[in-house]
């Protein structure tokens, strides 16, 4: 199964449906990078959860962790117990160790897209298997954890966005993302169309995107941090409640300001390796630009997520973000 999963999307090849039995239940290989795991009976807590990975090519923990959860169930040390979609996002942009082919993949995900391509054809391929997915369990649960790694350091290595939405996150996620030792959580403030968005808006999903260290090649990852994630992961898998934590012990941010970039010239006022979550104190330039002019922190401090200037034309360069209480 794991191999079949991984070597089908990675080596190119033509899609081979495939399937077969696994502890507790069976999977079934439903296009290239595409699994899903069909249990013989569901458990009391099962959810239907997607889990993606490799949407950015060159962010392979992920990859690496739920390979590893995967390898876990075919080896019979868990036992199948919920159903799942688990995904691999770009198999091109992997195969290259690159972040993308031609543009950004995870600001594709929306129904009305018309953009024509590689990323834009998986995209759409992406979202009609979620849709077949939730649709098949339609008496669960939807729950979608899209896995990434960040590009630079950051104040909180393991941290979640949670997209735009107008239900409210219920509280038993909090608490599973920090028994997870996820640290930070930043509160999305308007549609955004990654993938996790894409669930949440469409289905009504419990859906974040998880950031999960650094970006680092395949062999270089450390998943010793990451132990707990897995646990939740296995969690899901079996179809059984996660551990929970004080949510009180993640820092959260809501989303304030996007820096976009405008023109070609557009720059970011700070180095390239500023850390995620760096706070910038009132009057700190930190863009220019020359359609949009430039942009100073006002009264209040702002930390900078995401900064990034090479983005295209239209693109967010920059996210900045304030401290927000927790949930409640």
């Amino acid at each position: 199964m794991l191999s079949e999963w991984l070597d089908q999307a990675l080596d190119g090849r033509a899609a081979t449906p495939s399937e077969g039995r696994l502890p507790g239940g069976r999977y079934r290989l439903l296009a290239p990078g595409v699994l899903e795991l069909s249990p013989d009976t569901c458990a009391a807590e099962a959810r239907a959860s997607v889990l993606s990975v490799g949407i950015h090519g060159n962010e392979t923990a992920p990859i690496e962790l739920v390979g590893a959860v995967l390898a876990r169930l075919e080896a019979g040390l868990l036992r199948l117990g919920a159903p799942l979609l688990v995904m691999l996002g770009h198999p091109e942009a992997i195969r290259r160790g690159e972040r993308f082919v031609t543009t950004n993949l995870n600001r594709l995900f929306r129904r009305d897209l018309v953009e024509a391509g590689d990323e834009p054809d998986r995209a759409r391929a992406l979202m009609a298997e979620v849709d077949a997915f939730y649709g098949r369990h339609a008496s669960l649960a939807p729950l979608h954890y899209d896995l990434h790694t960040a590009i630079r350091d950051s104040r909180f290595p393991r941290f979640v966005v949670e997209p735009f939405g107008e239900t409210p996150t219920a509280q038993e996620q909090w608490r599973w993302l920090a028994a997870a030792d996820i640290q930070a959580v930043l509160h999305q403030h308007r549609h955004s169309w990654t993938f996790s968005h894409y669930s949440k808006h469409y289905h009504g999903a419990a859906a974040f995107t998880l950031e999960l260290g650094r970006a680092l090649p395949f062999g270089a990852n450390d998943l010793a941090p990451l132990a707990p994630m897995g646990r939740l992961l296995e969690a899901l898998v079996e179809g059984r409640a996660p551990e929970g934590a004080d949510p009180a012990g993640m820092a959260f941010f809501r989303a304030e300001h996007e820096l976009m970039r405008h023109a070609p010239d557009f720059r970011l006022c700070f180095p390239d390796d500023t850390p995620n979550f760096t706070e910038f104190a009132p009057g700190t330039r930190l863009a220019e630009d020359a359609s949009a002019g430039a942009f100073d922190v006002g009264e209040t401090p702002l930390s900078v997520v995401f900064p990034n200037a090479d983005v295209e034309i239209g693109a967010r360069a920059a996210l900045l973000v304030v401290p927000s209480p927790p949930p409640t």
